[in-house]
């Protein structure tokens, strides 16, 4: 078996995709509550901006039934269900329950809410918890002058990275981003360490199966989105 791999971030960071959506209702502040008392270090969920401007937690951007489904962005965020969180809310909770201690990472799926995402957390002092993840690096870089603490993460797959992954690390660390997000599947130690070098954690998405979530860890990853918050945690403890 070969040697595991230090990672650059430890303990690695537990985050709960969509607040842990095998324990309760996705993206829900009740999913986030439950995430965190089961010990996930990091919740995760998209964000969108309503028509008022208020950045809210959902996964498809859309409400309603069937060919009534309406855009979040067309909506004000007193149009939302219930059952949608704002943003705040979420900043609301944290404290309660977490003491400020869990980090937050949040797919941004409309660039116009970048900027409200960061004036509310930076409102809040809670930007040193924050990191926003987009699938243009082009674009997530021009958010580096929002707020310093704010940590960038750019959220890509292996075949779109069309120069190299060495070239993609070195570009991503000349421009302040702090993170590479792949798909669990695609990341190896090797690749891992390539980032590493460039000072970049390495954070992998869609991790389920302890076994899974355990060779990941052994490859030296700094930070593993799964929807089971039970399962990021044994694997972890086997590490």
């Amino acid at each position: 078996m070969p040697p595991r791999i230090a990672p650059l971030r430890s303990p690695p960071l537990l985050f709960a995709h969509r607040g842990g959506r095998a324990h309760a209702p996705e993206n829900t502040l009740e999913a986030f509550r439950r995430a965190i008392g089961l010990g996930a270090t990091g919740l995760e969920s998209d964000v969108w901006l309503t028509s008022d401007g208020v950045p809210v937690l959902d996964h498809d951007g859309r409400v309603g039934r069937s060919l009534r489904r309406s855009a979040l962005s067309s909506l004000r965020r007193d149009e939302l269900p219930g059952y949608i969180p704002s943003l705040a809310d979420l900043y609301e909770t944290l404290p309660a329950v977490a003491d400020g201690t869990v980090q937050v990472c949040l797919d941004v799926m409309d660039a116009a809410a970048a900027a409200p995402v960061v004036s509310l957390v930076t409102a809040v002092d809670r930007s040193a918890e924050l990191w926003l993840a987009y699938p243009d690096w082009r674009i997530l870089v021009e958010w580096r002058g929002l707020d310093a603490a704010v940590r960038l993460v750019d959220s890509t797959r292996l075949d779109r990275i069309t120069a190299g992954p060495e070239r993609r690390a070195a570009d991503l660390a000349a421009a302040g981003v702090s993170a590479v997000n792949l798909r669990a599947s695609e990341w190896s130690g090797g690749l891992c360490t390539l980032f590493h070098r460039f000072g970049l954690e390495c954070f992998g998405w869609d991790a389920q199966q302890v076994r899974q979530i355990a060779a990941l860890l052994d490859h030296g990853l700094d930070g593993i989105f799964g929807d089971h918050v039970d399962r990021l945690v044994a694997a972890a403890a086997l590490a």
